[in-house]
C-alpha cells in the first residue's frame, strides 16, 4: 500500500514538472521591452554632441564624457534591432 502511494506522487510530480517547463519555454526574455527610451537617449546624446561640437566649450573631457554615454546605447540600440529582425524572421 505504501509503495503504491509513493510511486503515483512520483507520476504526478514527474507530470507536473513537464507542463511547467513547456510554460517556462514560451516566456519572452524582456531585454527589448525599454528600448525606446534607449533609443530617445542615444539620439538625445548624438544631438548633444553634434551641437556642443561647434560650441567654444567644446573639448576631449565633453567628448570623452559624450562618448562614455553613447558607445553602450549603440551597444543596445544594436541588440534591439538584432532582436526586432529575428521577432520578424
Amino acid at each position: 500500500m505504501l509503495t503504491s502511494a509513493i510511486s503515483s506522487s512520483a507520476v504526478s510530480a514527474t507530470s507536473a514538472a513537464s507542463t511547467t517547463s513547456v510554460i517556462s519555454m514560451t516566456t519572452w526574455t524582456g531585454l527589448p521591452e525599454y528600448g525606446v527610451l534607449a533609443v530617445i537617449a542615444l539620439i538625445l546624446l548624438l544631438s548633444a554632441k553634434e551641437i556642443l561640437s561647434a560650441s567654444k566649450k567644446w573639448d576631449s573631457a565633453l567628448n570623452c564624457s559624450l562618448n562614455m554615454g553613447i558607445a553602450p546605447l549603440l551597444v543596445a540600440f544594436t541588440a534591439i534591432v538584432v532582436f526586432k529582425v529575428a521577432e520578424i524572421v
